[in-house]
């Protein structure tokens, strides 16, 4: 009689091989430049998340500082991040891609080295502000690069790729820089500074420019006029209100990062370890979850699947005020990460498609104001609840703001021309 084992046996090499063949099709579908535009990131990105878990700890210990000179710290990079950025996109428009990303990468690079070096907290906050300046110039254009090389139809499950290869950097990246630090504080910084050399000289080899070519005969736009472009953003009314609309699920948002650790730790007594164990399943579900699903979503309309995962962030966040255990807490993190992994490659596939070919890195820099906003503001009002007030208001309020976005998104759906939302007709 045959025996039952080696039935299965062949069965199991069977699947194996499916799923080596659907991942050389999925390779196969994209261009190579993208596939080294993946790997550069996942680099780059890895060094970062070397140091960025353990810029507190450092601040801290090396100025002996407190939390407030840190929150003043990080106020004074995001604000200097949203010049980067906006930099970034006119010059990406005007100059092309590469280089400003190689640029930003170099300097980048300059300035972590010093930020590892000053003894005086002044210093290190100049730095700080130039740093968010110029590492945040590349920003605009790496999104304007996954816009060139894919087709439309591409560009979600690009950008869903992208995001892979950055949340892989976050599960691997603090567990190395935790190693880094504990012998060191400033081979952290310096780790950081070669890695970013490295991507900056991988880039120049292995990336091609990618912006689009003026027809011929067409004027070339002058530098003042790259600029004045940004006016021409502000009046697309269209991308502002679904900019209005993705800065009300950032707020929703950035509690995931700003504020749910220390309401677990203070009001549900959750400690850190358990806050971490969140943090890693969140990550772990974009690494293995996020391609399937963005390739799952694409026949449908994108306004609509906005407002889905704004749903899903308002009941995720907002279930953190009505529950108190850990399993809960892990059904509230898997919700709102499935919400996650709907709305960041759409939006930004939204952004692609809703800007003219010659405007993307500008359309892309405005778009960054859908995150800088909300991780502006936003810890400053969630800390004024969880001190002031029932801290299970603050995701009460969480649940509501997510709400209004997702309903703009789908009053954005009805209202907008096919050409920003297709499929209108057949929903």
């Amino acid at each position: 009689m045959d025996n039952p084992k080696e039935r299965r046996f062949p069965r199991r090499q069977t699947d194996l091989q499916r799923h080596v063949t659907r991942l050389a099709n999925t390779y196969h579908e994209y261009p190579k430049p993208f596939w080294a535009l993946v790997g550069v990131t996942f680099i780059d990105k890895l060094g970062g998340f070397l140091l960025f878990p353990f810029f507190s700890l450092y601040i801290t210990q090396r100025f002996g500082v407190g939390m407030t000179e840190v929150g003043i710290l990080f106020a004074l990079f995001s604000a200097s991040s949203f010049v980067g950025s906006m930099l970034g996109g006119a010059l990406t428009d005007r100059l092309g891609r590469k280089g400003i990303i190689i640029f930003s990468l170099i300097t980048s690079s300059l300035s972590s080295v010093l930020l590892g070096l000053v003894n005086s907290l002044e210093v290190f906050y100049l730095i700080a502000v130039l740093s968010g300046v110029v590492t945040d110039t590349g920003g605009p254009a790496r999104q304007a690069m996954v816009a060139d090389m894919l087709p439309e139809r591409q560009r979600a499950q690009g950008y869903g790729i992208i995001r892979v290869a950055f949340n892989l950097s976050a599960t691997i990246g603090p567990a190395i820089g935790g190693l880094l630090a504990s012998q060191s504080y400033l081979a952290l910084f310096l780790s950081d500074a070669v890695i970013s050399l490295i991507t900056a000289g991988l880039i120049w080899r292995v990336l091609p420019e990618t912006r689009p070519q003026l027809e011929p005969g067409a004027a070339v736009e002058t530098m003042s006029g790259s600029f004045r472009g940004y006016i021409t953003v502000m009046r697309d009314v269209v991308f502002m209100v679904f900019l209005g609309a993705c800065i009300l699920m950032g707020l929703t948002y950035m509690n995931l990062g700003a504020t749910l650790g220390v309401y677990l730790r203070d009001v549900q007594g959750v400690p850190e370890s358990g806050y971490g164990l969140l943090l890693s399943l969140n990550a772990l579900m974009v690494v293995f979850l996020q391609f399937p699903i963005t390739r799952r979503i694409e026949p449908y309309p994108p306004m609509l699947m906005m407002a889905l995962g704004s749903g899903l962030y308002a009941i995720g966040f907002g279930l953190y005020g009505f529950v108190a255990t850990m399993p809960f807490f892990i059904l509230a993190i898997a919700i709102l990460t499935v919400g996650e992994m709907l709305v960041s490659p759409v939006s930004q596939a939204l952004t692609a498609r809703m800007a003219p070919e010659h405007m993307r890195g500008r359309y892309m820099a405005v778009f960054g104001f859908s995150f800088g906003i909300p991780f502006g503001i936003g810890p400053i009002l969630a800390g004024l609840i969880l001190d002031n007030a029932d801290p299970r208001l603050l995701w009460y309020a969480t649940g509501v703001v997510g709400g209004l976005a997702a309903l703009a998104f789908v009053a954005l759906h009805r209202r907008t021309p096919a050409e920003v939302s297709p499929n209108v007709q057949s929903v």
